[in-house]
């Protein structure tokens, strides 16, 4: 039992940082915010942001919620509500990042 709970704790952190490197990369190069948004000028601008959505979403939700107890004072439960949704979304992108990273090394060796 502890060492599934170790795995999803695992998973959940690999989720965070991979939404927060993909929203300071995506910061880096457009130089504005990574935000819920999908563009369909192009099918391929629409599955990027659409995929980018996907793995930032964890990131946007936090920093959202952030913003909204110090600048609007939003309650203390609309944060642990937001941290538990990130923390689900985490956890889910994590998992996914990790099969990931496990294929490649399987593929390369």
């Amino acid at each position: 039992m502890l060492f599934e709970l170790a795995i999803a704790a695992y998973a959940t952190a690999c989720g965070f940082v991979a939404a927060g490197v993909l929203s300071s990369f995506y910061t880096l190069v457009t130089n504005r915010p990574v935000r819920f948004s999908v563009e369909l000028n192009t099918l391929w601008r629409g599955a990027v942001d659409l995929v980018l959505c996907a793995f930032t979403g964890p990131f946007i939700i936090m920093r959202n919620a952030i913003r909204g107890r110090v600048q609007e004072q939003r309650p203390v439960g609309w944060l642990v509500a937001s941290t538990a949704i990130a923390a689900g979304w985490s956890l889910c992108s994590g998992i996914v990042m990790v099969q990931l990273v496990l294929a490649m090394r399987h593929g390369l060796m």
